[in-house]
């Protein structure tokens, strides 16, 4: 059976996502203790199912609108990137050595004041990006440290 490139193109991203996840379900599924993943295998759980449909959507409809081959254009990449290096540097430098949340604050109010559309000049939009970003804080520890029970790294706030 020959597979041509087109057909490759459309089943490619799917199928190498739906890999992703379920290799990283059967990380989350294999440690222990149990307790500490219960979150992560949810997750992972849906991440599986939720590409798994994807993937057979894609493979049963290969009439769909094809947007496989379109290219990204330069504009949009330059807005993306930025975010992009600032995410990177959070989950590979700034979470493991300055702390968990206090880098995750940081790292919120960057994205925010980097994408926020509101004028830099204004002290209200910098205060309504400090307190989104404090409430965000707030509500990634209530759901993680208390209402999920998940553990959280060791240095919570600083290394």
């Amino acid at each position: 059976m020959r597979v041509d490139m087109r057909t490759l193109e459309r089943l490619l991203p799917p199928g190498l996502i739906l890999i992703v996840g379920i290799w990283v379900a059967a990380i989350s599924y294999t440690q222990s203790p149990a307790a500490a993943f219960a979150f992560p295998r949810i997750i992972a759980t849906v991440f599986v199912v939720l590409s798994l449909a994807v993937f057979i959507r894609t493979v049963l409809r290969p009439e769909a609108e094809d947007v496989t081959s379109a290219a990204i254009p330069t504009a949009e990449w330059r807005n993306f990137l930025p975010g992009l290096a600032i995410g990177l540097i959070y989950v590979y430098l700034a979470a493991a050595n300055v702390g968990f949340y206090t880098s995750t604050a940081v790292v919120v109010f960057l994205l925010i004041t980097l994408y926020d559309p509101a004028p830099h000049n204004r002290s209200a939009t910098w205060i309504r990006r400090i307190v989104i970003t404090a409430g965000f804080v707030a509500v990634m520890y209530g759901l993680f440290a208390i209402i999920l029970n998940v553990f959280s790294p060791r240095e919570i706030l600083f290394r």
